[in-house]
């Protein structure tokens, strides 16, 4: 690559991915409440604990006694449920989400919890995840009559369930059939008069898990734990594969799925997406992410002078990596917290000074040293390239970057949004030209089995689709890994 003090050669990255935002959105996060006092300010701050997860919209429905009542709107936790609104929403039962848009576009329409009206009263459902044949699905359906007003797929699972409703009272049963029809990763937290219900894929796809609220006082479901550690709750255990919890004030029931043994976890989840201080599965987030860089380290050192993180996701890797290297860690670029989204902007000076809005160099950190770059993934390379420039306009004399993923090569349709390969940087290049689009000295990522040893599931107990190309569930035109789906139920 090229020596030091010198900038190697910057090839000209593809105008589809040039113009792409490097961010990478998961689906959701969702939380459920049965509690003795009121569920909305529970439900708020169960939200707020999870806002990484989703940016665009919020909503909470609670149960009332007598009817259900729902406030949902596009933006930030706290800026859609001021006191007025809180105060309003009376009840000791209730769902909450917080939504980034991956199937249905970003509209309030969209917003969850959706809520219809059937034979046993008002349903209302908040979903994390992707059922890939919802679109199959809903036109089956409408074919059949049925009309829908959302373009997402919640829709299509909540309607399904209301009709099964009425045709039993038994609401276990109702949402089993549901499941026998969908494809997919989905955690559903249902609002049904008095009672929550909370259900998970039967691969286990996406995370959630409950717990206790303190001396006694109900019962909280939500994507990660943390939610339940803002609420002073003990988590109890993670849902288990196909299960389906039913929550009310006085306890919890369980109905198990008949399963075949067999999960996919999400590595993303142990990766980027889940908080650092999270526990998904048994695993400790913090710790899966420093085993990484450790890793990392040990596959792909540097001759460096100082490890630095791009803040948040990078930081725990870079952490390990500076712990199995011995290169000393630093804070090397600060980032802007009150910056959540940057524009699409007409100009590349724009869109470059959109990047500086989020991060900004510290001098004092690289000027005439030899870094490590440590992030958690390069999706389409964009921001990568402008965080190297940074660096060496910053005087970094040499940067070296890497990776805590495998390079992404395939798409996700199970709750990420990377949709198609003209996307993903790594589709079509090689690790080298990559290096070189990104005016690195050297790029390195971890590999397969290390993302796996630090993840410590079995491989066959991980999705990693968007790495291998292969996937859990059936998706046309994409390879399949073989499964026992049909003996789930």
């Amino acid at each position: 690559m090229g020596a030091q003090g010198e900038c190697p050669e910057v090839v000209r990255m593809d105008p589809d991915l040039a113009e792409a935002d490097e961010v990478i959105q998961d689906k959701c996060g969702v939380v459920g409440v049965a509690a003795k006092s009121s569920a909305a300010p529970l439900l708020y701050y169960g939200l707020h604990a999870l806002q990484h997860r989703g940016q665009e919209s919020g909503g909470i429905s609670v149960f009332d006694g007598s009817g259900t009542r729902t406030h949902k709107a596009m933006g930030l936790v706290d800026g859609i449920f001021g006191p007025d609104v809180l105060d309003a929403l009376k009840g000791n039962v209730g769902i909450g989400h917080v939504r980034y848009a991956t199937t249905g576009g970003s509209f309030l329409e969209n917003a969850q919890p959706v809520v219809v009206e059937g034979q046993r009263g008002t349903l209302a459902l908040a979903h994390n995840g992707d059922v890939v044949n919802s679109a199959a699905l809903r036109e089956d359906l409408k074919s059949k009559g049925w009309a829908f007003l959302t373009t997402n797929d919640t829709e299509v699972a909540v309607r399904m369930l209301a009709n099964e409703l009425a045709q039993t009272e038994n609401v276990p049963r109702a949402i089993r059939s549901v499941m026998r029809h969908l494809t997919g990763s989905y955690c559903f937290v249902i609002l049904l008069g008095e009672k929550v219900y909370a259900v998970r894929d039967p691969l286990a796809i996406k995370p959630l898990c409950y717990g206790e609220l303190r001396n006694g006082q109900g019962w909280v479901v939500a994507s990660e734990s943390t939610a339940l550690n803002i609420l002073d709750a003990r988590l109890v255990r993670d849902v288990m594969p196909g299960e389906i919890l039913e929550l009310s004030a006085e306890g919890v029931k369980s109905y198990p799925a008949a399963g075949s043994g067999e999960v996919a976890h999400c590595m993303f989840e142990y990766v980027y997406f889940a908080r650092a201080d999270s526990v998904i599965d048994q695993r400790p987030v913090h710790d899966v992410r420093t085993k990484i860089g450790e890793l990392l380290g040990k596959e792909a050192p540097a001759d460096a002078d100082v490890v630095i993180p791009v803040p948040d996701s990078g930081r725990t890797h870079a952490l390990g990596y500076s712990k199995a290297t011995g290169i000393p860690f630093a804070e090397g670029l600060m980032k802007n917290r009150y910056v959540h989204r940057t524009f699409i902007m007409p100009s590349q000076q724009a869109r470059d000074m959109g990047v500086r809005m989020k991060l900004n160099p510290v001098q004092a950190v690289v000027s005439g040293r030899r870094v490590v770059l440590v992030d958690d993934s390069i999706v389409r390379g964009t921001t990568m390239r402008r965080i190297v420039a940074m660096l060496r306009e910053a005087g970094a004399a040499e940067v070296h970057v890497r990776i805590g993923s495998p390079p992404i090569k395939s798409p996700c349709y199970l709750g990420i949004d990377m949709n198609t390969r003209t996307q993903l940087v790594a589709a079509n290049h090689t690790v080298d030209e990559i290096a070189r689009m990104i005016g690195a000295d050297s790029l390195a990522y971890i590999s397969l089995d290390g993302l796996q040893t630090a993840i410590a599931h079995e491989p066959r107990n991980l999705c990693t689709g968007c790495l291998t190309g292969i996937y859990p569930v059936d998706i046309p035109g994409e390879a399949t890994r073989k499964t026992s789906q049909a003996t789930l139920f």
